[in-house]
């Protein structure tokens, strides 16, 4: 007990497993549909990366071949070896959605995650949706709830493990007690990610740690179902965890229709600063200087001047910035490994300034704000940017997600390819998740 309340993971457990799949509402069924479509385009996008290379390897390798579909391959492993290379993908380029109070990214962790498992126990879309919807609703409450001061990493693995666990016990109908202690599981033994001493985030594989996140949530879930326990006082802790923003107005609203979207892939920190960039430059004019003020949480990512990796790229203000600058928006739908040797781009970077702004100290993290300042010949131009493209504030249209969705698979997936994914989400709510599945495995799909 909770000051004589119920359990926080009971509450929000029996929540999850008592809603009506009926009661979504359509506004959120669409935002879901939005969210999915997104997520298959970054774990697309993220195909040939060495993250997601390694995880389908692994999959097989570690986890066995079965019958769930690795997305985008001719090849099926267990539930959660599917589920891990999958979310692997997802989260490869850092083109994945985000959540602002949450400080992370819950769709690359929940939607293939309940995708998985739907494919495994043939759900209906009511479910599978209502189970990406409290996933999402479960992790972000969560995440968002820990008090600042004590927050010591803000990697989503640290926390996305709850939704994969409560989308997982959805669609395997676990009851309130089984669903309070896949919760406790999950939160109890998900991966730790970066802790102190490790003072940057790091240009690896390793980056936010949702693919172990995501085993870890789908594991406990059958676990729970085996009769497998876990500490239902978990977040029964004043000191750690909010309450109330933990279970308050449960179905009341929303976490879905409060995500951003990523129309670049790079750290979420810089977005603002290649908004004010993109906006400010023009003509090809010459830059004679380019000054970045952010906010002080961004200055502990690496920042790599010259990164010899496409991850050390996304955590990098100078290397991300000089791109936009030099070669626009679709330069970042994704970044191309080429890039990461281009002598302008890498002369550019080693010429900007970059400094956190007392302007901004609070910012973090409900805004990721920006001030940028460029002289192009003709004296310097200032811009702050506190909403970026993508931002609940400043959404990005239906049509720039398809937009977004076609730029950045466009590499890995043909467009005929791409069309059958669209057909696939458009016609979700009547045809089921059989037909999307099938247009996400080489083997189903008719290209």
């Amino acid at each position: 007990m909770w000051n004589g309340q119920v359990q926080a993971i009971t509450e929000l457990a029996n929540f999850s497993s008592s809603y009506p799949a009926n009661a979504l509402p359509a506004s959120t069924r669409q935002a879901i549909s939005l969210l999915m479509l997104d997520l298959i385009g970054a774990t697309a996008a993220g195909l040939r990366s060495s993250l997601a290379d390694a995880a389908r390897t692994s999959a097989l390798e570690a986890y066995g071949e079965g019958h769930t579909s690795i997305w985008f391959a001719d090849k099926r492993s267990s539930v959660v070896g599917a589920a891990m290379a999958n979310s692997a993908a997802a989260s490869a380029l850092d083109i994945d959605d985000g959540h602002r109070s949450s400080g992370g990214h819950p769709g690359a962790g929940v939607i293939p995650a309940a995708l998985a498992v739907a494919q495994a126990v043939g759900a209906s879309v009511s479910e599978t949706m209502a189970a990406i919807a409290l996933g999402y609703e479960i992790a972000v409450r969560i995440a968002s709830c820990r008090p600042v001061e004590t927050i010591d990493t803000y990697a989503t693995g640290r926390w996305v493990g709850y939704g994969a666990a409560a989308a997982a016990c959805r669609l395997l109908g676990l009851n309130t007690t089984q669903t309070a202690h896949a919760l406790a599981i999950a939160g109890s033994e998900g991966p730790i990610v970066f802790l102190s001493p490790t003072s940057k985030f790091e240009g690896s594989t390793i980056k936010e740690g949702i693919p172990p996140a995501v085993v870890t949530g789908v594991t406990a879930a059958y676990r729970a179902r085996a009769g497998a326990t876990g500490p239902l006082d978990l977040l029964d802790d004043n000191n750690r965890f909010t309450r109330d923003l933990v279970t308050g107005s449960l179905g009341a609203s929303w976490e879905v229709h409060k995500c951003y979207l990523k129309p670049y892939a790079c750290c979420r920190y810089m977005h603002a600063a290649i908004d004010g960039i993109l906006a400010m430059r023009g003509g090809g004019r010459e830059i004679r200087k380019l000054r970045i003020e952010t906010f002080p949480q961004a200055m502990r990512i690496a920042n790599e001047r010259a990164p010899s990796t496409l991850e050390g790229g996304q955590y990098s203000f100078y290397f991300s910035c000089a791109l936009a600058a030099l070669y626009g928006r679709e330069a970042l739908q994704p970044v191309q490994l080429e890039h990461l040797t281009d002598t302008r781009v890498l002369e550019l970077a080693a010429s900007i300034e970059l400094e956190a702004s007392s302007d901004f100290a609070s910012a973090f993290p409900a805004q990721t704000p920006a001030r940028v300042v460029i002289d192009q010949g003709s004296g310097p131009e200032e811009m702050i940017v506190r909403h970026p493209l993508g931002d609940v504030a400043n959404p990005l249209s239906t049509d720039q997600i398809v937009e977004k969705f076609k730029n950045i698979t466009r590499a890995n997936v043909h467009p005929q390819w791409q069309k059958e994914i669209l057909t696939a989400i458009g016609g979700l709510e009547t045809a089921g998740v059989p037909l999307l599945l099938a247009a996400l495995s080489r083997r189903g799909s008719r290209y």
